[in-house]
């Protein structure tokens, strides 16, 4: 019997190298002297790069259950599936989430959702 042959990784799409350079940037970025410190909001650590200054203090007045809605939703989770996830209604979540644009004087769910993405998305 032969020895099995290591398999070349697979072939990388654009899209994918270039989230891939992105998240080595922030890390290199991250590693440099005086880089900021990550953020922290309630209990999540934020790489300060991804929080936009002019939210800063609005996120950190948000309360557990709207970053915990928040973080569900940057992580591509629907209303539905986060209110199955947190054990409440859906109409709730669309309450947490319409109350978060309100605090963070974002203009719609859209907004929102990209702000959720940049936050807690993972980059890598």
């Amino acid at each position: 019997m032969m020895a099995a042959e290591a398999l070349p990784p697979p072939a990388q799409t654009p899209e994918e190298e270039r989230l891939a350079a992105i998240a080595e940037l922030l890390r290199k970025a991250d590693a440099l002297p005086g880089a900021p410190a990550p953020v922290a909001i309630g209990e999540h650590m934020i790489e300060a790069a991804r929080v936009p200054k002019r939210h800063r203090e609005a996120l950190l007045k948000l309360t557990p259950m709207e970053l915990t809605v928040i973080r569900f939703l940057g992580w591509g989770r629907s209303n539905g599936d986060i209110a199955t996830l947190l054990l409440i209604a859906e109409n709730t979540v669309r309450v947490h989430l319409s109350n978060v644009c309100r605090k963070l004087e974002l203009d719609g769910m859209r907004e929102l959702a990209a702000l959720a993405g940049l936050l807690f998305y993972p980059a890598e």
